[in-house]
């Protein structure tokens, strides 16, 4: 049997590394492993691959898009009103926290190996190609789920306008999927300019929210409501720490997919310009964007509005009782509720935005693997995998549900909503588990972490926390489903579960895989380079050095 032969290309900031074997699994792999070619030409010939066209700013925005979405705007209402003020800001801290460990593992395997789809990918390099199968098709369902859940909460949020009865809610669902599918069939460019503007909207609505809660709970705008706590002491004294353990368990799920898209760093990264720079750059501000859009969102909504509030728990779907909109109504500023629900329906568009790119781009990755029909990996001339949106937006046409009377609204958002948190969850535990086995074989073959781009300064304690809190919450968020018996709770909460399993040993006896010994773990197909003498910048970061406007400089420093 031959031995692999690679031929080494210096080419600028990059080296590239073609492989050819005889072996079958060989063969594979190199198919695989695409995106060590360099793809930053403005466009590539049918097929080809995809294109290196985002940003700075886009990759910042798509991972704070990602994680600005109905979890934020509609559950976190659902989540104090389940488990009070106190355990609410709890499960936030605790979820966001185990965001900051995996977000930074993410980004150290995401700036060494900037290959799209690294979820899954990460998974069949490091330790055995049935976990990237499985990883793969998880955070596919994963993202495609969550498209369908916003598609959803479009169609609730239309209703604060427009009545379900003038126009049922698939119709608004089908004009958003239509929507959201040709923005995606255009280039990665316009995606990431479509979305960085989709973004900044939803993240200048939260920092107007913030100032105007703070303002409200000092007194110095709004009218008490007669009889009702007044914002702030009195209304975090009624008892901040509701429904105990089972109250606080019992809303992890809300708080995981307000969080969920944070990961999309890693996605981006194989179509990012200088994933060298820009991706420690959106991983070092995920600490600070968790304190402004969720340690304080959580506490201004908990000092404001009672927990006890029958319109928190939002039992029927209805907008009106986003707590976001109530907050701006109750401090007097009457126009308030439609600008924020305007804002909302932004958000949801936004998230169904970046629910289908990631989506699409996992699913590409699996055809180039061979885990998925090959015609998935085709791209056309804009390198944008067609077939793989297509498909995704198929799935999320689950969103139409909502037009049958039987399960309404408000019952579909929740049921999507724990199989996209579940699925998420997953996806995040796979990532921890792959910088593990990653920074294992770093060591097996004798390289040094100063030749890392970027370090994890969490390792070994961040992944390890990331898959204690990940195993934890998966396997005890539906216990109570189980007194009394819920079927319709427990099937949600635990149905994702079993095929896990199925998938990778399914894979695993199909495809006769095996775990990868440290020593032959690639570490080199798809690494990014940079040449030591001059450092190397795409045109915007050349631009931003010169000169930056006082806009650019003020969002950059936050963001």
């Amino acid at each position: 049997m031959d031995k692999d032969h690679a031929i080494i290309h210096h080419a600028g900031d990059k080296i590239e590394m073609e492989s050819y074997s005889n072996e079958p699994y060989s063969e594979k792999r190199s198919a695989s492993l695409h995106d060590d070619v360099d793809l930053s030409t403005p466009r590539n010939e049918v097929g080809e691959g995809l294109q290196r066209n985002l940003q700075a700013r886009h990759l910042t925005m798509i991972s704070l898009g990602g994680t600005i979405g109905t979890g934020l705007f509609l559950a976190s209402g659902q989540s104090i009103a389940v488990a009070g003020p106190g355990y609410s800001q709890v499960a936030y801290s605790i979820i966001g926290t185990m965001v900051f460990c995996f977000m930074s593992s993410l980004g150290e395997m995401a700036t060494y190996l900037p290959i799209t789809g690294s979820i899954n990918a990460y998974g069949t390099r490091f330790f055995d190609p049935a976990l990237g199968f499985m990883l793969g098709w998880v955070y596919w369902f994963s993202w495609s789920i969550t498209l369908a859940t916003e598609l959803v909460a479009s169609s609730v949020i239309i209703s604060y306008w427009i009545s379900p009865e003038t126009c049922p809610g698939w119709v608004w669902a089908l004009v958003f999927i239509v929507i959201l599918t040709a923005l995606n069939m255009t280039s990665v460019k316009a995606y990431g300019e479509t979305e960085y503007w989709l973004s900044l909207i939803k993240v200048l609505a939260v920092i107007v929210f913030i100032v105007i809660g703070f303002l409200y709970i000092g007194g110095a705008i709004g009218t008490p409501i007669p009889g009702a706590p007044k914002p702030g002491p009195e209304v975090f004294d009624m008892g901040p720490f509701h429904g105990g353990f089972v109250g606080l368990f019992s809303i992890f799920l809300n708080a995981g997919f307000s969080f969920q898209g944070a990961e999309l760093v890693g996605i981006a990264a194989g179509e990012t310009k200088n994933p060298r720079k820009n991706v420690p750059r959106a991983i070092r501000q995920v600490f600070w964007r968790i304190i402004l859009f969720y340690v304080l969102t959580i506490l201004i909504i908990g000092m404001t509005i009672p927990y006890d509030d029958r319109s928190l728990a939002n039992p029927d779907g209805d907008v009106e009782s986003s707590p976001f909109t109530r907050v701006f109504i109750q401090a007097g500023i009457s126009v308030g509720g439609d600008i924020m629900n305007a804002v909302i329906l932004v958000a949801v568009l936004s998230a169904g935005n970046s629910g289908l790119y990631a989506s699409s781009r996992a699913l590409h990755t699996l055809s180039k693997e061979g885990n998925a029909p090959k015609f998935f990996g085709y791209v056309n001339r804009w390198g944008v995998p067609v077939y793989c949106v297509l498909a995704t937006a198929l799935v999320g046409c689950l969103a139409f549900i909502v037009s049958l009377p039987q399960v309404g609204q408000g019952q579909a958002y929740s049921w999507l909503l724990s199989l996209a948190s579940t699925t998420g969850f997953i996806a995040w535990l796979g990532i921890a588990f792959s910088h593990i086995r990653f920074r294992m074989a770093y060591k097996a073959q004798g390289r040094s972490l100063k030749d890392l781009p970027f370090v994890s300064r969490l390792y070994p304690v961040g992944p390890i926390y990331t898959i204690i809190v990940c195993v934890v919450i998966l396997l005890g968020q539906g216990y109570t489903a189980f007194s009394p018996f819920n079927i319709k709770s427990f099937l949600s909460a635990y149905v994702t579960i079993p095929f896990i399993f199925i998938l990778y040993f399914g894979n695993k006896f199909w495809s006769k895989t095996k775990i990868l010994p440290l020593v032959d773990v690639d570490l080199d197909t798809g690494r990014s380079f940079m040449d030591t003498v001059m450092p190397v910048m795409d045109s915007e970061s050349e631009k931003n050095q010169k000169k930056r406007s006082l806009f650019r400089r003020a969002t950059n420093g936050v963001f």
